[in-house]
């Protein structure tokens, strides 16, 4: 088996897939709270590494069709992760708006009694503003980086030996 091959390939998907959701539970586990598009963003790699892990079984075991098949899957979740890691982002930098759920205006209160009772209630973290940067990019930045190579790697195990 060579370096390119598509079990090595699958394994390196599941383990960069892998270490970035253990990277977001750190960051939150420091603090970090996520908000409800971060949240959302590690949904394609929770599938993702299931079906990384069967890759690198088919691989193994010389299944050629099947491991296309679940390389061309891995190729199109992580290429959505991509996308969706890069809105995110773009909701950060405020080239578009985001969902109402977490971005915009702040509902009025009626009066400082009302404003006082949505303080003690509402913990919501907003998706337009960037917890952390690292690097100039944001987590969601990333994500959109990471997502990207990930595809990438995948739709090269399409070509690559079992």
């Amino acid at each position: 088996m060579g370096i390119r091959s598509s079990f090595f390939m699958a394994l390196a998907i599941l383990a960069i897939a892998a270490a970035s959701i253990a990277g977001a539970l750190i960051f939150q586990a420091l603090g970090y709270t996520p908000c409800e598009l971060c949240l959302k963003e590690r949904i394609p790699y929770y599938a993702a590494i299931p079906i990384a892990g069967i890759a690198a079984f088919f691989a193994a075991q010389g299944s050629k069709a099947l491991t296309r098949a679940a390389f061309m899957v891995l190729a199109l979740i992580l290429a959505a992760s991509a996308v969706f890691g890069a809105y995110h982002a773009g909701v950060e930098w405020g080239f578009w708006v985001g969902p109402t759920e977490c971005t915009g205006a702040l509902d009025r209160a009626a009066s400082v009694s009302d404003f006082l009772k949505q303080l003690e209630t509402v913990k919501v973290v907003r998706c337009d503003s960037a917890a952390l940067r690292i690097l100039g990019l944001s987590l969601a930045g990333w994500n959109a980086v990471i997502s990207a190579g990930l595809a990438a790697l995948a739709a090269l195990g399409l070509r690559a030996k079992p």
